[in-house]
């Protein structure tokens, strides 16, 4: 039988509240930066990624 142990480590306020303005910053910047973007640049993006996975897309 496995077991596992967890431990955490209590963040202070200073900790949580960076941690919390860094997500919203990066979050914000991929709503709007893919909002924002033209469609081809998505597009072509999302091309690239597939086959960058090797992924056969045609």
């Amino acid at each position: 039988m496995a077991s596992s142990i967890v431990s955490s480590i209590p963040l202070s306020i200073s900790d949580r509240l960076t941690a919390g303005i860094l997500a919203l910053l990066i979050g914000g910047f991929l709503v709007f930066g893919a909002g924002l973007a033209n469609s081809a640049v998505l597009h072509d993006t999302a091309h690239d990624v597939r086959h960058s996975y090797g992924f056969p897309c045609h």
